[in-house]
């Protein structure tokens, strides 16, 4: 082991990583994050920035991390531009013949009756054959928030560096506690087959002077239609292919999403066009939220596999990851 300075070692820089550092950094634990690649050039950085609990599995728990973190980013919202999080309206649809969020045993119903002011759409604000509902929610502008959670680990006294580890093995030669949040990483570094690609491209527009977001996705659907007005931009999105892995853009499937969007929002037929971007979301049949002890000694937590929701479970997930360092077992 090396010395007591080091003795959590979190693994991975997204948004998953350092709400998970920044917790145990502020519970007086001495903490070193150890990511690959700068947060900026994370799948976090890619995310649209919406608080919804979006393919994510368990749901139960889903909904607790989400509402967590639905409390976290909306105080967070109160200093917006420090931390990137605003309170935004916006209506979140699918079409009526999937059964909706009216259909019985619906999986998000704990969110529904518990986000503040969240009430079903009426008729005229979502398209003909679709239901959904209204609420005003945090949206976060990622790459800020990014910025703002390195600067808030640092300030909590925490590490952060640029290295890459080839095994957990590896990692628990380095600390006595070592907190996974790697995200597809996982799929090697553990390794865990059941991690794989869930592929999103967007497309970032000039923004016409759209004010409020608008989600139009099926469960299971590949294409989906959504429009998060940012500072630096309308995010227009989307898609979600399992386990497609490249990062390119692709052209034909930009001027898609852009035509879905435009179907709601006229404007954004012309606007101008100021990025693609594509992103993997670290998909998993359910999150791995666990804690075991490696071969060498040293006491793991996992904590991966959030799909298209890591910016939303992120804080309740870390409140997790607390409990889970506090209550190791003795080696």
């Amino acid at each position: 082991m090396t010395s007591e300075a080091n003795d959590i070692l979190v693994i991975g820089g997204g948004v998953i990583g350092l709400t998970s550092a920044i917790t145990l950094a502020e519970e007086g634990h001495r903490v070193r994050l150890v990511s690959r690649d700068p947060a900026a050039d994370s799948t976090s950085a890619v995310a649209g920035g919406l608080c919804w609990p979006y393919r994510i599995r368990p749901h139960a728990p889903a909904v607790r991390w989400s509402l967590r973190g639905f409390e976290v980013l909306a105080r967070f919202a109160e200093r917006p531009q420090e931390t990137g999080a605003r309170m935004v309206a916006g209506t979140m649809t699918e079409p009526a013949a999937t059964g909706g969020p009216d259909a019985d045993g619906d999986p998000l119903a704990a969110w529904y009756s518990a986000v503040p002011g969240l009430r079903r759409a009426r008729p005229d604000e979502v398209p003909e054959g679709h239901t959904g509902w209204r609420a005003l929610t945090p949206l976060v502008d990622m790459p800020t928030h990014l910025h703002y959670l390195e600067q808030r680990l640092r300030a909590a006294g925490g590490v952060v560096e640029r290295a890459t580890f080839t095994s957990l093995a590896e990692a628990g030669q380095e600390a006595a506690v070592v907190v996974n949040c790697s995200g597809l990483g996982a799929r090697e570094l553990v390794p865990d087959p059941q991690v794989h690609p869930v592929q999103g491209q967007l497309v970032v527009v000039a923004d016409p002077g759209i004010e409020e977001w608008y989600v139009s996705a099926a469960p299971g659907a590949t294409d989906t239609t959504y429009v998060l007005p940012q500072p630096y931009g309308v995010v227009v999105g989307g898609t979600a292919h399992e386990h497609a892995w490249s990062t390119e853009p692709d052209p034909a499937v930009a001027e898609a999403i852009v035509a879905r969007a435009a179907r709601r929002f006229p404007a954004l037929a012309g606007a101008e066009v100021l990025a693609h971007r594509v992103g993997l979301r670290p998909a998993r049949e359910a999150v791995r939220l666990e804690g075991e002890r490696l071969p060498g000694g040293a006491w793991c937590v996992h904590n991966y596999g959030h799909g298209g929701a890591g910016v939303t479970v992120a804080w309740g997930c870390a409140d997790e990851v607390g409990r889970l360092v506090r209550e190791a077992p003795a080696a």
